[in-house]
Order: structure tokens, then C-alpha cells, then sequence
């Protein structure tokens, strides 16, 4: 058991190497049946590794044994274990959706996905900033080639775009880190947090502008205003197992965010204390404001679908601008409900859209569903949790942000966007299951594809997380309080982890 805090990395990058050899490699069965237990063991391995952190606490792998803060470590706290564990969750109900036939529009599909949750998971995991580069790089390589999945035009435009960003991203990424590391000489993330206290004047103004820096990479990831604007054409236009799992590549540069700005320069560094801050307020707003009026512009359940991720995006930067154990411990229960729900609704478009023929995902009069009461019911269990609506995780989630909010100011803003958003969302739903389900032109024909079983599986995993977030609300409020407590405790987050040195 001392090892299983690698798992999550070394189980996808086996099975991807594995998928990569003959005779797998050539038999699309077989690599189907190699992702699915790939997906099982991750699952199972973390699931196992929340409880041990759970019971245990920390739990700190050191490769090689090289012990912090020389060498790579992998940090498996209550914050990092939540984020595996909802990936692996996520990961195993978009693969049984994929295996039903959507994985067969390009090669290598079953590799590159296990090669991105591997680097995802790294990037939850790492305790190291560089190796928080690293797999950062190991998911947007794999994410480049899955955004061309079953090829086209427009995806070809849209991966190009998203290429470019990212490795501008990627350079303004080693440019901090390289400021970061001249400056405190070291990029583990429990030594800087020691040492970035201990800046002055002109070394701390240099640091500063690495962290800024960072600050600028970790919004591209996350979509924050004005580095959105990539998100909704790509998210759409990529496959629906593809777009669903990107679901949570914008959770990855929202929790380095908390993670970087809560742990290492939060209330105790000093000059460089909540430096962040004044800059996440605004943006947060603004991220809001933009994905509510691209929700109401959407013209198709998959631009409708993206839009709501820059909306739960910028609701969780208010809760990193807000900087307080509640609101860290709000935002990582929303985080998993936005994550798995807008996952659900990706796959959910996809199955609506081949049975609407030419009409596909867009708010048109089409022809009626092959399957109208089953996709009816799940858009309409998607569209309550969406919009923030009772007795569903959305709820309870956006409940968790408003309590948050510590003076009139931060209620004076917060409030109406957070409100205005879910009215938007309630309206656009609205008008769109009207279309949908209501306004038909002919008659049911027989192209029109039903859903198959494992597509269904895939999808109502996802959307029984919903309930399930509410139902065992009080077990998980719990374990996210006391996972926002351990992130704000600098003795618990940085000396905790580095034993040798003297407080």
C-alpha cells in the first residue's frame, strides 16, 4: 500500500504503452476491453487512496527516495485525492460511453486518453511546481491529437487555435518558473511556501512578476476572461468522450490555482501575501458575466454546454478570490458537480444529436426522438442541477458559494451574478427542451440511432452523481471542510511535509 499514491499515474501510462503494442494495437476490442479495466483499477486505486488519506492523512511518495525538497515527490492530501478520484470516476463512465462505438473515428484513441488522464492525475498529485509543468504538458500533447479525433474542418481550425494558446501558455509557464526559481531557489511547492516569506524589496518584486506569471497560465487553463474565448469552439466541436473529459481540464488550472495561491503565497508570504487576489476578483465577475451572455447566445446544446463550464469556472475563481476555508471547501464541491454534470450533458448532446439528423444539437425544429422519454428525463435531471435548482447537487453547491461570502461587498457582487447566471441558464434550458421535445417536423425515421446500453450506463453514472452529492451532503460538506482546512494551514501544508526544517 506504500506505493499506492503513484497509482493513479503508472496505471494510465501502462495501459497506454500497453495499447500502443501489437497485437492490441491492431484490434480495437481488444484495446476497448484494455481501457475499461485500465478505468476499473484507477477507480479502484483511488477510491482506496481517499480513504487512506482519509484515515491516515498525508500521504507523501517520494520517487527513487529522494526525499523533498531534491527530489520528485507526489503529494496525496484530502484536496488532491477528491480531484483523482472524481477524474477516475469521470474517466471510467466516458469510456464505457466511448466503447459503444464513438471511439472508431481515429487512431490511437484508447492510448491518448489514458496518456491525458495520466497526465491530469500527475497534475493533482505533484508537490513539485516543474512537475506541475511536466504533466501539464503530458495532457495538452495527448489533448492536441483527441481534439482531432474523427477529423473535419472545423476541428482542424479549432485544435489549431487551442494549439497556438496553449504554447504561448507553455512558455509564459517556464518563464515564471524560471523567475520563481532564481529567486527562492528551489520549486517544491511546500519549500517555496517556507521560504517566499523571506523576500524583500526588489528579489520579492522579481517573484511577484513569476507568480503573476503563473497566474496568467493557470486562467488560460481554466478559461478565465479574457483567455476564454478558445473554450466554447473547441469544446463543441470536439468529439462528445473527448469533450466530456475536458470537462475537467479547466478544473486542473483552477485547482493549481487554489493550490499555488492558498499554499504558497497565501496569508503568511509576507510582501507577496495574496497577491492574486486583487486580480481573481474582477476576472471572476467578468468570467461570469461573459459565460451567461455566451448561454444565452448558444445556439446548440454543445456551445450551450461549453458556455456553462466558463460559467462554473468563473463561480469557482470567486471562491479562490474570496480566499477562506468555506469558500475553498464550497468550491471543491461544486467542482465536482459541474465537472461531472457538464461531462453528462456532453455525451447527452451527442445522443440527441443523431437522432435529430441535419437538425443535430441546434435549437430547430427537427424531426421527434427515437428515445424521447429516456433523453427527456435525463436532460431535464441535467438541466435542474445545472441551473442550481432544489433538491439537486447544483443547489446545494451554489448555496455553499453564497453562504461563503464574508463582508456586504463580496455579497454585493457575488449574489446577483451567481443568481443571474442561473437565471440564464433556467432560460436557455427552458427554450431549449421546448425545441427539443415539443416542436417536431415529420415523424421518427429510420436513421435515427437509439442509444445504445453502454451509453447509457456512461451517461446515467454521471448523472446519478447528482443526487448522490445531496443525499450523502453532510459526508462529503464534511471531508471538503476539513480538505480547505489542511490547504490554508501552512504548518500542515508546507511544514508538514518538509519534517527536517525548523519552524
Amino acid at each position: 500500500m506504500q506505493h499506492l499514491s503513484i497509482f493513479p499515474v503508472l496505471i494510465p501510462l501502462l495501459f497506454g504503452a500497453i495499447m500502443l503494442l501489437p497485437p492490441i494495437s491492431r484490434n480495437i476490442n481488444y484495446q476497448r476491453i484494455a481501457s475499461v479495466i485500465g478505468t476499473l483499477f484507477m477507480l479502484m486505486s483511488t477510491a482506496t487512496l481517499l480513504y487512506k488519506v482519509n484515515a491516515e492523512g498525508v500521504q507523501l511518495y517520494a520517487l527513487g527516495g529522494w526525499q523533498a525538497p531534491f527530489g520528485i515527490a507526489l503529494v496525496a492530501d484530502r484536496v488532491s485525492s477528491l480531484m483523482v478520484l472524481l477524474t477516475s470516476f469521470m474517466s471510467f463512465a466516458i469510456m464505457l460511453y466511448a466503447v459503444s462505438g464513438q471511439d472508431k473515428g481515429g487512431a490511437y484513441f484508447h492510448p491518448l486518453f489514458m496518456f491525458q488522464i495520466m497526465g491530469i492525475n500527475g497534475a493533482f498529485l505533484t508537490g513539485d511546481i516543474f512537475n506541475l509543468f511536466v504533466f501539464f504538458e503530458v495532457l495538452l500533447i495527448a489533448s492536441y491529437a483527441l481534439l482531432i479525433h474523427a477529423g473535419g474542418k472545423q476541428k482542424t481550425q479549432a485544435t489549431l487555435h487551442y494549439v497556438i494558446l496553449n504554447l504561448v501558455g507553455s512558455s509564459f509557464f517556464l518563464f515564471g518558473l524560471g523567475i520563481l526559481y532564481g529567486t527562492l531557489g528551489t520549486l517544491n511547492m511546500a519549500d517555496m511556501a517556507i521560504k517566499v516569506g523571506q523576500l524583500q524589496g526588489e528579489t520579492a518584486t522579481l517573484a511577484k512578476t513569476g507568480a503573476l506569471l503563473l497566474l496568467v497560465v493557470f486562467g488560460l487553463k481554466a478559461a478565465m476572461l479574457p483567455m476564454h474565448f478558445w473554450l466554447p469552439k473547441t469544446y463543441a466541436s470536439a468529439s462528445a468522450p473527448v469533450a466530456a473529459l475536458f470537462a475537467i481540464m479547466t478544473k486542473v488550472g483552477i485547482y493549481s490555482i487554489f493550490r499555488v495561491y492558498t499554499v504558497i503565497f497565501g496569508e503568511h508570504a509576507g510582501e507577496l501575501a495574496n497577491i492574486a487576489t486583487p486580480w481573481l476578483w474582477p476576472l471572476a465577475l467578468l468570467t461570469i458575466t461573459i459565460g451567461s451572455i455566451g448561454v444565452f447566445a448558444s445556439p446548440g446544446i454543445k456551445t450551450l454546454s461549453a458556455n456553462l463550464v466558463i460559467v462554473s469556472s468563473g463561480s469557482l475563481l470567486a471562491c479562490a478570490a474570496i480566499n477562506s476555508e468555506e469558500a475553498t471547501s464550497a468550491a471543491l464541491y461544486y467542482m465536482v458537480h459541474s465537472t461531472l454534470a457538464s461531462a453528462a450533458l456532453f455525451l447527452l448532446a451527442d445522443v440527441m444529436s443523431r437522432q435529430r439528423g441535419k437538425a443535430e444539437d441546434r435549437f430547430v425544429r427537427s424531426r421527434p426522438f427515437a428515445q424521447p422519454r429516456l433523453l427527456g428525463f435525463a436532460f431535464a435531471i441535467l438541466a435542474l442541477s445545472l441551473v442550481g435548482m432544489p433538491p439537486l447537487s447544483g443547489f446545494v453547491g451554489k448555496i455553499m458559494i453564497l453562504q461563503a461570502t464574508q463582508s456586504s461587498a463580496q455579497t454585493m457582487w457575488v449574489w446577483p451574478l451567481i443568481l443571474l447566471g442561473s437565471l440564464a441558464a433556467l432560460i436557455i434550458f427552458s427554450r431549449a427542451g421546448t425545441t427539443l421535445f415539443w416542436r417536431h417536423n415529420g415523424s421518427v425515421t429510420a436513421e435515427a440511432e437509439p442509444a445504445k446500453k453502454l451509453e447509457i450506463a456512461g451517461i446515467a453514472l454521471l448523472i446519478l452523481a447528482s443526487p448522490l452529492l445531496v443525499l450523502f451532503g453532510g459526508d462529503v460538506s464534511e471531508y471538503t471542510q476539513l480538505a480547505a482546512s489542511y490547504l490554508h494551514d501552512i504548518q500542515a501544508s508546507a511544514y508538514g511535509l518538509l519534517p527536517g526544517v525548523a519552524q
